[in-house]
């Protein structure tokens, strides 16, 4: 008999870890490690401790399934379904953006900026997931917020993560190719801050992403299909509508992005331009206050 007839924790292991790095992942040991956790339902620290323990073929089964994805570059949280964000947990579909920790530098901002203000209203554009609006609310008490997405399945995507956080009262989330679909009441309401992290990768950049960028992330979500500052445009110019007098816009940028969208705020109403740098020291996210 083999360890392929009788699979344990540590011959699943060791398995799965030379298939993944063979495939070029970087950290095929954690991600097998994660996989087999989730296939077997057990404490990857008890994989380490027990490595003799057998697993029952339907969960091999499983497990391999899983391995064969993320051998074509598919990232794990895909393939487990969800991905830990700020402090939650969200689900994710194959209609939204991963997201990714550089992103957790623009929900802090937005968590400090709505300190400004009483009952804070934000609007969030491309939303996906709804992981940064959703993330906001759930930091900021008496706060309520708009989600907007152009996909009808980031929005179904990112009510259902509201109702799992039990922001659902405090959120709602509407298909619309940027503000052309708001109703009338949302629009004159206006907002204290709005937030994006739209599609801002030139076309140019796209074959150099990685492939668990590239390969399964939604196109529309990733690139204009121009010069990655498309966006920016529109979006500089919806904020000139519908942020409030003294409220706050706040993009997530590409790296040396900060000065076209730094412009592209001024020519629209806003002062106090600031930059905001992520954990790698690079400019994340650059902001500007709508003058009164």
């Amino acid at each position: 008999m083999t360890p392929q007839d009788h699979p344990t924790l540590g011959s699943l292991m060791l398995e799965a870890t030379a298939q993944l790095k063979q495939a070029g992942c970087d950290t095929a040991r954690l991600d097998a490690r994660i996989l087999l956790s989730s296939a077997c339902d057990v404490d990857a620290s008890k994989i380490m401790a027990w490595p003799e323990n057998p697993v029952e073929p339907a969960r091999v089964a499983a497990f391999r399934e899983m391995i064969r994805r993320r051998a074509t570059r598919e990232p794990v949280s895909r393939i487990l379904g969800q991905r830990d964000f700020w402090r939650h947990s969200f689900k994710i579909t194959a209609d939204t953006l991963d997201p990714r920790p550089d992103s957790e530098t623009l929900v802090e901002w937005a968590i400090e900026r709505a300190g400004d203000f009483s009952q804070p209203r934000v609007i969030d554009f491309g939303t996906g997931t709804g992981c940064l609006l959703l993330s906001v609310l759930g930091d900021v008490a008496d706060s309520f917020g708009i989600g907007v997405d152009i996909s009808a399945g980031a929005v179904q995507c990112a009510t259902g993560n509201a109702l799992a956080l039990g922001l659902d009262q405090r959120s709602r989330f509407v298909v619309s190719d940027w503000d052309c679909d708001l109703d009338a009441q949302t629009k004159a309401a206006k907002f204290d801050i709005m937030i994006s992290n739209p599609p801002y990768i030139a076309l140019g950049e796209m074959p150099g992403l990685a492939p668990e960028v590239r390969d399964f992330d939604p196109f529309c979500a990733l690139s204009d299909g121009a010069d990655g500052l498309d966006a920016y445009r529109i979006l500089t110019a919806i904020a000139a509508r519908l942020v409030r007098p003294s409220g706050w816009v706040l993009f997530e940028i590409g790296q040396g992005q900060q000065e076209a969208v730094s412009a592209l705020l001024a020519q629209h109403e806003f002062g106090m331009i600031q930059e905001r740098c992520d954990l790698g020291g690079i400019v994340r996210c650059v902001g500007g206050q709508k003058r009164s």
